[in-house]
């Protein structure tokens, strides 16, 4: 199953690799990433297969929500499906 994952919060050393490492750890693998930082506030989007991970998409979702709370940014993980359905025009 692929999952969207996104973050929105203010800029600061350490996003990309601290969720690229909580993402190793659960064996869910980055398939593409667009990040931007504009005026000071990092976006990212990143699409990752969890064919392989360790963890159920709920505790995925809980671990990578824990994250943002820690370093100050909004964590969010969704299914693909869930995501596209939201975001249709």
């Amino acid at each position: 199953m692929r999952v969207v994952l996104t973050i929105v919060g203010e800029d600061k050393v350490g996003i990309t690799a601290k969720v690229s490492n909580a993402l190793a750890d659960m064996n869910i693998n980055i398939i593409n990433i667009n990040q931007n930082i504009m005026q000071g506030f990092f976006n990212m989007v990143l699409i990752a297969d969890m064919e392989k991970a360790n963890v159920t998409l709920a505790a995925a979702r809980s671990t990578m929500a824990e994250l943002g709370k820690e370093i100050g940014v909004e964590i969010r993980l969704q299914s693909e499906e869930i995501f596209t359905a939201m975001h249709r025009i």
